[in-house]
């Protein structure tokens, strides 16, 4: 993207964690910064300590009518970051109940597919459109079935088996996103940020800084800094690929 152009973003689950990072750091680069989210207060505070040109968008992207309200708030749009996202914690498949996956779907699946849908027109508008969806190294065919240098903790077993075929699914719809829309120039990209010390996981939320360091687990801001990139890539830039949050190209 030519550096002297600002553009729209839309961030999803902009509220903390990775999605609010990214959010801070468009808005630092001049960029107009859709905050989306559900929960009302919580993001007019965040919209609030952002500043600049943060804008409060409220929706929830397991609900067809709220994504169709925003949508028609929304005139123009350059860039989606489908990050809002849901980890039911650690169980294999063969403990855990349907009602689970489908919760999971919803949010991290099915969300992502109808946000990108319902924002379509904007971004076919749009001279430099890009979509970035947050993934996971743990969604990682590759990775889980060999060494996986985001968690060279994981154990074989299948441990987490929602979330992280809920992310191998967002890595499938990357995938043919950017085939069908290539022709309208929009790039789509996504991204396996490793461990980060957001609320996705459950035992990061109480635990110290110091804690969260000794367990490797890394600042949302260093992961932020690759979807930014990824948002604002050149017009000869990649597309249909998964990125590691160092900017190294993961394997499916």
């Amino acid at each position: 993207m030519p550096g002297s152009s600002t553009f729209v973003a839309l961030i999803t689950g902009a509220n903390s964690g990775i999605g609010k990072e990214v959010a801070r750091q468009l808005l630092g680069l001049g960029h107009t910064v859709y905050v989306g989210a559900r929960d009302i207060a919580k993001s007019q505070a965040t919209v609030k300590e952002l500043g600049g040109d943060a804008r409060l968008l409220v929706i929830d992207v397991t609900d067809a009518d709220s994504i169709e309200a925003a949508a028609d708030q929304v005139e123009r749009l350059d860039i989606l970051v489908n990050n809002a996202g849901i980890n039911p914690g650690g169980a294999k498949a063969s403990e855990t109940d349907a009602d689970s996956f489908r919760r999971t779907y919803e949010t991290n699946v099915f969300g992502l597919a109808a946000v990108t849908n319902a924002f379509l027109p904007q971004l076919r508008a749009s001279e430099h459109p890009r979509i970035v969806n947050l993934s996971s190294g743990t969604g990682s065919l590759a990775w889980s079935t060999g060494p996986n240098p985001q968690f060279d903790f994981l154990q074989s077993g299948g441990g987490g088996a929602v979330y992280r075929s809920s992310k191998a699914a967002v890595n499938a719809l990357t995938v043919l996103y950017s085939l069908e829309l290539a022709d309208a120039g929009i790039k789509v990209n996504a991204l396996a940020p490793g461990r980060r010390a957001t609320n996705l996981v459950q035992a990061f939320r109480k635990a110290t800084p110091e804690q969260l360091a000794a367990a490797g687990v890394g600042d949302p801001g260093e992961a932020a800094t690759e979807a930014v990139r990824l948002a604002t890539l050149p017009d000869d830039g990649p597309t249909g690929l998964l990125f590691s949050w160092d900017g190294t190209v993961a394997p499916w």
